[in-house]
């Protein structure tokens, strides 16, 4: 298969869904991962030495990027989280076309962002404690700037942004950027397999140039480009005023063609129902059939009180780790397959063990969660979204 065959062979290039030459793909960037993961920051000299099928090695200077390999392997699986570890290297290779150099060198750059920007922190602590750190983060919850709700026809989950709210001056502008990685980060909890990408809703009702934020519009877009390619469904632009086309004109040359091309503009609230189902549209929208209206619920006493259960969150941590540790180990062996030094097991059964390995560390870390993660809003109330196993369960009111 030609490269161009690669970047557009239609229903390919997901987990389980690979052809011949992305999975060799795939294992070159696992065994580069890994590779610098182990310490090695020269890059290896062949492909054919690491994986069956001889493929040009990358040429990733890990000196230039200025990424601490000792926090790699970290920063890699804090990441991952419940997800299947290829999917994650997946979105990279898809963003960058499956040249895997500009798809290493993308991913260790968010791995240095994540670390640098200390990304754990939005999970790591409430919305209270990051609001005492970050001058209006809990307002962007409270008047409901920014929420989750549902899922559109395809299974994403939605995400409703009312512009119209946002004024720069309410907020600090690094309390609006660590808003926009707490909604990315939940959200990604609510990402359920198969789906791997979400709905957004610009809600442009009332929106004046007061509204306009080219800043924050920067920071958004270089996290969809950047730090969680290939995690956008589609974007929907809804009743844009006439005012903002001057602003579109500006804003649309900023954008990667890829994100660009997932661009979708409405202009009445019958468009919505075209994306998202009229029981799952919240009834403010005409033709909409849910009866939901948000309401931020603030932090409970006491939701985080299993941070202060060092055992067992050690206990459990250890599981979590044990598991990765036997996915790497399984994973080079994988690699190897069918290659001068493969260990003699088929690729199939390699691939199954790989396929348990990972639904096994799903299991562990949604068990460690609650000892490592805050509570959010979404863990809240009488029909709480996000459940201990991992699973999203929406309450529609019909």
């Amino acid at each position: 298969m030609a490269k161009g065959d690669i970047q557009t062979a239609p229903g390919t290039g997901l987990v389980g869904k690979l052809t011949p030459d992305q999975k060799v793909l795939l294992k070159q960037m696992w065994a580069e991962l890994l590779h610098i993961a182990d310490g090695n920051t020269g890059a290896l000299e062949t492909a054919a030495e690491t994986t069956a099928v001889a493929v040009p090695a990358t040429k990733v200077n890990v000196g230039e990027i200025g990424i601490d390999v000792k926090q790699l392997r970290t920063a890699l699986w804090n990441n991952i989280l419940g997800d299947h570890p290829d999917s994650l290297l997946l979105r990279f290779l898809r963003a960058r076309k499956w040249n895997v150099t500009n798809g290493l060198t993308m991913i260790l750059k968010a791995f240095k962002w994540r670390l640098e920007d200390d990304i754990e922190e939005v999970k790591s602590k409430s919305e209270d404690e990051l609001d005492a750190k970050y001058r209006g983060f809990r307002l962007q919850m409270e008047m409901g700037k920014s929420f989750v709700h549902g899922t559109d026809k395809l299974g994403r989950p939605v995400v409703y942004i009312n512009v119209r709210m946002h004024k720069p001056s309410e907020q600090d502008p690094k309390a609006l950027e660590k808003f926009t990685i707490y909604v990315m980060e939940t959200g990604r909890l609510m990402i359920q397999p198969p789906v791997e990408t979400a709905c957004l809703i610009f809600d442009m009702t009332g929106f004046s140039l007061a509204n306009m934020d080219y800043n924050f519009v920067k920071f958004l877009v270089q996290c969809f480009e950047a730090y969680y390619p290939e995690s956008l469904g589609v974007l929907v632009i809804h009743k844009a005023p006439f005012v903002f086309w001057g602003v579109w004109k500006i804003i649309e040359g900023w954008l990667d063609p890829v994100v660009a091309s997932k661009i979708r503009f409405t202009r009445s609230d019958k468009e919505l129902t075209e994306v998202i189902d009229a029981n799952h549209l919240p009834n403010k929208y005409d033709g909409g059939k849910d009866q939901y209206t948000y309401k931020y619920t603030p932090v409970v006493a006491g939701e985080n009180d299993r941070f202060k259960d060092i055992e067992t969150k050690n206990r459990l941590l250890d599981e979590w780790k044990g598991i990765m540790w036997k996915f790497e180990a399984v994973t080079k062996e994988w690699i190897q397959a069918g290659g001068k030094n493969a260990s003699g097991r088929s690729e199939e059964e390699i691939e199954a063990e790989r396929l348990n390995l990972a639904k096994e560390l799903r299991v562990a870390y949604f068990k460690l969660d609650p000892y490592i993660r805050a509570r959010n809003l979404y863990h809240r109330g009488e029909h709480p979204v996000l459940q201990a196993d991992g699973t999203s369960i929406w309450t529609y009111s019909n």
